[in-house]
């Protein structure tokens, strides 16, 4: 499979907005999920207020 479907493939629509989740893009760069969250917690004043979100138990 190619590298940008493989990429499209993890891609979802959530609130009506397209999103990849942590443990997709964790495994894209081969980084623990537990590191990726801790990186953007410290670095969070980097990111746009809509760059990211929690999903709730029903989605």
């Amino acid at each position: 499979m190619h590298v940008i479907q493989m990429i499209q493939n993890r891609i979802y629509e959530i609130r009506g907005e397209r999103v990849m989740l942590d443990f997709d893009l964790t495994a894209l760069y081969e980084v623990p999920t537990k590191a990726l969250n801790q990186a953007v917690k410290r670095n969070i004043k980097r990111f746009p207020e809509d760059f990211l979100f929690r999903l709730n138990l029903t989605e």
